[in-house]
């Protein structure tokens, strides 16, 4: 059983369950192993948390390298709109098992402010960008708890009115 797989069923059941429903028992039995093969990548509920954190802020940050050129913000909103259409919506989930826990919030707080403030005074129009990434948190998090609402056509729309936010001026 892979690190990741254990991380997935951890997740399914933080989105399908809430975080009352996560215990080590139950992600063994998500993910179809003995709770020493889990115990073996994460030797506390507190351990696979901490895995999904800092899996997700990877992840986004391995999205932002993978977006062409272009500004800071233009490829936070790609990366963005990559997660969202992917459905890979753990951010949701995982601020939900981490909740309560400022320790395990932490590494999460420091990528948000980070993703929030990087290269923000280099913009052409910094208000503008900032209400682009706050646009995207929205778009996230609605999208976390409604996976359906946005079709592709709905999201190339709000793709477009958002980069045309970016647009320099004239």
């Amino acid at each position: 059983m892979r690190r990741d797989e254990l991380l997935d069923a951890a997740e399914d059941i933080l989105c399908d369950q809430g975080s009352a429903a996560l215990t080590l028992n139950a992600v063994a039995d998500r993910a179809g192993v003995s709770k020493g093969g889990l115990l073996y990548h994460f030797n506390s509920k507190e351990a696979l948390i901490k895995g999904m954190v800092e899996r997700l802020i990877e992840d986004f940050d391995q999205l932002m390298a993978g977006q062409p050129g272009g500004s800071y913000t233009e490829r936070y909103l790609g990366a963005t709109l990559a997660a969202v259409r992917s459905g890979r919506l753990r951010r949701w989930a995982v601020v939900t098992g981490a909740s309560g826990n400022l320790f395990l919030l932490a590494p999460l707080r420091e990528a948000m402010t980070r993703w929030h403030r990087e290269g923000l005074s280099e913009e052409p129009d910094p208000v503008a960008s900032q209400i682009v990434r706050l646009a995207c948190e929205g778009l996230w998090d609605v999208a976390s708890h409604d996976p359906e609402l946005n079709s592709d056509a709905d999201l190339r729309a709000l793709e477009a009115r958002l980069r045309g936010l970016l647009a320099r001026p004239a």
